[in-house]
């Protein structure tokens, strides 16, 4: 076939309008707030001694007593107009933009956490890593990534640290150089300062979704599929008695979240954690947190005296936010007196794993019992352990489902219902894998059958893709 001049000229034009589009700069995404914020701290770095200086001069200028009493807008409006005047005074060069994320930096100064007060606003950061004043990093979407958020010296950091702490009556010094906090809105706070920190202190925040994942939405985003979800609403509903296991950062404390959204809004839940981050939906819930002991080394209250309490205080179901002490032995013990359902996370990287685990943090309770008797509480007092692992793409998945069916001699007897199946990686660097049954159905069914929950036998057939 031979073409004309008209055709070849027509060829070579969609040709090169073709490699023209393919050369456009792609739209930009539009910015958020910590985006330009973190712009301005990257074009401007002595803006943070400005805001520093400036913060000062408004503790002198405005009546802090009264603060708490103006609205927000009112205080917003009032910092904007005393910042517009002191950036004209001083000649500092900033345009409209930058001078308005200028003034919302001075006001998270003086009621927010400073700095940082964008990157908890931000919905895409789950994490907040402060190494040090000149260092912060946050995860998103599962991966690690450096800020310009920047700290003017390590005083100014350690009077955010303070001002965090301060909310829940603790405190942060060289005395007690370790602390466990938790933010207004649930985040949890870990900071450990000098002497144990050498290079500075050290700041973890744990975010917390405002809106709390339900099954549904770990169903959505791919950590479980639809026959999985339904197997543990059944077990939650018929009082099966859980082990949410996995590593740190795996969602063991979301998993938690979302099975306890299927208890019945009947019964009495008691919740028991070291920094309370359970967020239940159900009307009667009653939370206890530990105490740390005072400067004098008096006045702890540990998990284990919480829990003790709480069998006195008429639960239905206790949720102990995380296991891992001697605490386990008054745990399983209420497992196995009439509070059935009852929930727990652990650290393990695995199902047996965190059976071994149980059966140390048992041990360190002093109690004078053998080895098979602890096997024998553990049997008896728990159905199901479900693990949970954040894989190398940053995604978490729930990797596996076991039921505990007894004891054989001295060994706990364990089956696996669900698992996931690592397949590879694809040129994204993203896992690819996927959820089988095993083939096992469970012992509990029948349990439940009884409740009036009826499990259909093609959600445990190893032949049907999940």
């Amino acid at each position: 076939m031979r073409w004309g001049r008209s055709e070849r000229w027509r060829a070579s034009e969609a040709k090169s309008q073709g490699v023209a589009l393919a050369l456009m700069p792609k739209e930009p995404e539009p910015k958020t707030e910590t985006k330009i914020y973190e712009e301005v701290v990257a074009s401007k770095p002595t803006l943070i001694d400005e805001k520093v200086k400036l913060h000062g001069q408004l503790i002198e200028e405005f009546n802090l007593a009264l603060i708490e009493r103006v609205s927000p807008e009112d205080l917003a409006r009032q910092v904007k107009q005393f910042v517009t005047e002191y950036v004209q005074r001083e000649r500092v060069p900033l345009n409209q933009k930058e001078l308005e994320a200028f003034s919302d930096e001075v006001l998270d100064e003086m009621i927010g956490l400073g700095p940082i007060e964008p990157l908890l606003k931000d919905p895409t950061v789950s994490d907040i890593l402060i190494n040090g004043h000149m260092s912060v990093f946050v995860e998103r979407f599962g991966q690690l990534e450096p800020t310009a958020t920047r700290f003017k010296d390590e005083a100014h950091l350690l009077r955010i640290v303070n001002k965090m702490v301060a909310t829940i009556g603790r405190r942060v010094d060289e005395a007690s150089p370790m602390v466990d906090a938790r933010l207004a809105d649930g985040s949890r706070v870990n900071v450990a300062v000098r002497p144990v920190a050498v290079d500075g202190p050290l700041v973890s925040i744990r975010k917390f979704s405002k809106r709390p994942f339900s099954l549904d939405r770990l169903v959505e985003i791919g950590a479980l599929k639809p026959a999985i979800a339904e197997v543990l609403t059944a077990a939650v509903s018929g009082r099966m008695s859980i082990i949410v296991s996995g590593g740190t950062g795996s969602g063991k404390t979301t998993m938690l979240n979302a099975l306890s959204s299927y208890i019945s809004p009947k019964e009495r839940l008691i919740t028991i954690e070291d920094a309370a981050e359970l967020q239940l939906q159900q009307p009667h819930v009653a939370r206890m947190e530990t105490r740390p002991p005072n400067i004098e080394g008096k006045g702890e209250i540990r998990q284990r005296e919480l829990v003790k309490n709480a069998l006195r205080m008429r639960p239905d179901r206790i949720i102990m936010g995380e296991c891992r002490g001697e605490e386990a032995f008054d745990m399983l013990q209420a497992m196995n007196t009439g509070h059935e359902g009852s929930m727990t996370t652990i650290h393990a990287n695995n199902p047996r794993d965190a059976i071994k685990r149980l059966e140390q943090m048992v041990g360190m309770a002093s109690m004078p019992m053998s080895m098979g008797a602890i096997r024998g509480q553990i049997a008896s007092a728990i159905q199901i352990v479900v693990q949970l692992q954040r894989l190398s793409d940053g995604k978490r998945r729930l990797m596996s489902v076991s039921e505990i069916t007894g004891m054989e001699g001295e060994v706990i007897q364990m089956q696996e219902i669900f698992k996931y199946v690592r397949e590879g990686m694809d040129d994204q660097n993203n896992v690819i894998g996927s959820f089988r049954a095993t083939g096992v159905r469970p012992k509990f069914a029948q349990e439940l059958k009884s409740h009036g929950v009826d499990l259909p036998g093609h959600l445990f057939d190893p032949t049907v893709v999940l």
